[in-house]
């Protein structure tokens, strides 16, 4: 790959489909290869996941197998390269990438049609009203062992996936509820809880500072409390001033 892309910087490589998620939240890459068949989730399973990442990266499947084709681009595959590739394949897919990376150096333009729909519309006074929120979340409804507990919203500490579940944390232990973190961000108030991972999302009134760890990740250190949550790329400016 180097040698059709000499400035390419590779900054992770997984041996598996769970480590390769793992480092996709901590790296934030631009571009992501992945093979088709992974163990432990598959190339399809990884970017089903990346959907709700703030910044997906582009992705180009990797496989000898070109039956997966169809479901590869359904999940806005790049490309999809059959393995082994020659050179001239090889140009195609660094082609196609560095084609979708060009904007990303800038804002794209907005159409004269559009901006003239836009100011049409300010200067008749058509603004749409905006649609009304819902309040955010208070309570949460959680199960612990054989309890179903009612916690206010104001005790949680973080949030974290949990495989099929989302654990709550709280100062007397851990509880369980079934809203993935995609959906629980939408119910909570931005102000008071910060995502910081795309499995974890902390109140901020828990936070007691960051630090890095040996690998140069930023780790979110929390009041009273021993365990440090990982700051993946995509949410790093959250804690700039700190």
């Amino acid at each position: 790959m180097k040698t059709v892309w000499p400035e390419l910087r590779v900054v992770a490589r997984a041996a598996n489909g769970i480590e390769a998620l793992r480092m996709i939240d901590e790296e934030a890459p631009d571009v992501v290869f992945l093979d088709i068949r992974m163990p432990g989730l598959t190339g399809l399973d990884v970017a089903a996941k990346l959907v709700d990442s703030p910044k997906p990266p582009h992705i180009v499947f990797v496989t000898a197998y070109d039956q997966y084709a169809v479901e590869a681009f359904e999940h806005s595959a790049v490309d999809y390269l059959l393995k082994p590739a020659n050179i001239e394949r090889l140009e195609k897919t660094v082609g196609k990438l560095k084609a979708r990376l060009k904007p990303s150096s800038g804002e794209a333009a907005v159409p004269a049609a559009a901006l003239q729909a836009l100011l049409a519309q300010l200067t008749a006074g058509g603004v749409p009203a905006p649609a009304p929120t819902a309040a955010p979340l208070q309570w949460i409804r959680a199960s612990h062992g054989e309890e179903t507990r009612l916690i206010p919203i104001d005790d949680v500490i973080y949030f974290q996936s949990n495989d099929k579940y989302t654990s709550v944390f709280v100062a007397d232990g851990e509880s369980l509820i079934r809203t993935p973190i995609s959906k629980l961000r939408e119910q909570l108030d931005e102000q008071q809880f910060w995502q910081i991972h795309r499995s974890v999302i902390v109140a901020a009134r828990h936070v007691a500072g960051t630090r890095q760890d040996f690998r140069g990740r930023l780790m979110v250190q929390l009041k009273g409390r021993p365990e440090q949550l990982v700051v993946s790329r995509n949410y790093v400016d959250l804690f700039r001033g700190m």
